[in-house]
């Protein structure tokens, strides 16, 4: 017989350091993967959040079959959600590049506009442009025409080019509403397998839940609010003052109005100026009034309501977290600013009750 020895067995204490060394490798390794696809993860799962109350009162409705019920979820949120988006961004995309090409041939004149505005400002005005050489009504036309033919020509760009844009889009809104349905139909399972991994007693874990629901529920459903209202109302209010493109207007409006206090005043305070500097001063009154009243007073009395009461965190938190959000994920940080600030604020929560109880 050969003298052959079992291999020495590994002690208990390596395998308890190769463990947590192997997740983080793992789970690394993972968001590698997925983080080219991570808009559409997050708003699949998003809509699964928001939209799963319906999936759970749809289910008794079709005798508890869970894959019919979770199908009709996603065709309700395709009827509700995605085709009037893909609508709405036709059509900006359409007046986008009417307006371009209205610029190319000359129907509609910057330098006009900017003539109007440049004559009618105050000696201080051009003091202050004097300093930063931009006193010649030449100089800041080219500025401001490169400006805005650039801003322009980009979005028509992507308007003549759609079909290389197109596919990503379709690929993206796939994504998103395919892992919605799965994580509505089997959301439930899922959250109970990641939930019972984490290392946290069953009272923090739940709390942990409840905020990270509460807070994505009330930034979306109230932000989106917000945004929707504020730039409706402002679009109305260009179309009855005869500023073209009020379409265009109305969605840049509310996608600034994902930024609080400030957002949509950095498209409608402009257009007053020029109305302003113009001579119509009907206009400028009626636009600054309405500005602040109507669609400034959507702002401050809807978000604190729809957000800042359901997340509970102060106002001034709400709106930093939203900008840095912004800042560092793009249009995804509007909900992802709130959620980690919320996060951070309940973890160290239950941090200080753990050192208070021991």
């Amino acid at each position: 017989m050969s003298d052959q020895h079992p291999p020495p067995a590994v002690p208990l204490v390596v395998k308890n350091r190769a463990l947590p060394l192997l997740l983080v490798g793992v789970s690394i390794a993972l968001c590698a993967i997925l983080l080219p696809f991570f808009g559409a993860i997050l708003w699949g799962s998003i809509l699964a959040l928001m939209f799963a109350p319906l999936n759970r009162w749809l289910l008794p409705r079709v005798r508890q079959r869970p894959t019919l019920a979770a199908l009709l979820t996603i065709m309700i949120v395709l009827v509700m959600v995605v085709l009037p988006l893909v609508l709405l961004v036709a059509l900006l995309l359409s007046q986008a590049s009417d307006f371009y090409l209205q610029l190319q041939s000359g129907e509609i004149n910057p330098a006009q506009y900017f003539r109007q505005v440049f004559n009618a400002l105050p000696s201080w005005v051009t003091a202050v442009l004097d300093r930063f050489g931009l006193v010649s009504f030449n100089t800041l036309q080219r500025r401001l025409t490169a400006a805005l033919t650039q801003g322009t020509q980009g979005v028509a760009t992507q308007t003549f080019n759609v079909g290389q844009v197109t596919f990503e889009f379709i690929a993206n809104v796939f994504i998103a509403l395919y892992l919605a349905f799965f994580l509505i139909r089997d959301g439930n399972a899922v959250g109970r397998s990641a939930w019972q991994a984490i290392p946290l007693a069953p009272e923090h874990k739940k709390a942990l839940r409840e905020k990270f629901a509460t807070v994505i529920r009330a930034t979306v459903k109230g932000n989106l609010l917000v945004a929707l209202i504020q730039g409706a109302l402002g679009g109305l209010g260009f179309a009855v003052l005869g500023v073209s493109g009020s379409l265009i207007w109305a969605v840049l409006m509310a996608f600034l109005s994902l930024l609080p206090a400030v957002g949509a005043a950095l498209i409608w305070g402009p257009v007053a100026l020029y109305f302003l500097f113009a001579g119509e001063f009907g206009k400028c009154l009626a636009l600054t009034a309405y500005g602040v009243l109507v669609i400034g007073l959507v702002d401050n009395l809807l978000r604190p309501i729809l957000v800042g009461r359901d997340t509970r965190m102060p106002d001034y938190v709400v709106m930093i977290t939203t900008l840095g959000g912004m800042a560092v994920f793009g249009i995804n940080g509007f909900v992802l600013g709130p959620v980690i600030a919320a996060m951070f604020i309940a973890v160290w929560h239950i941090r200080a009750t753990t050192l208070a109880d021991k």
